[in-house]
């Protein structure tokens, strides 16, 4: 496979994995319900998320960057809300 392709190949299953996180913050945003949404698991989720990117920062992989910092600021905002909310 050429590196253009695997490129590709990096940047469609980072989409793919990143954005399944945009419906839930969206509902969480929209309702304002967290009561389902466990604070300890989207934590352990969003350091290992923080962890990816400075892996992906590390290697200078664009597709482990962006899928991270896209997934991170989404799990984020969970999170903040689940604080905010309970």
């Amino acid at each position: 496979m050429s590196p253009t392709a695997v490129e590709t190949l990096g940047f469609v299953a980072a989409a793919l994995t990143s954005l399944c996180w945009l419906p839930q913050a969206w509902r969480t945003i929209r309702t304002r319900d967290t009561r389902a949404i466990s604070l300890w698991t989207q934590s352990l989720f969003a350091a290992g998320t923080a962890l990816w990117l400075t892996y992906g920062l590390q290697i200078g992989s664009w597709p482990v960057i962006v899928a991270n910092a896209l997934t991170l600021t989404l799990v984020l905002l969970i999170v903040t809300m689940k604080l905010r909310f309970g």
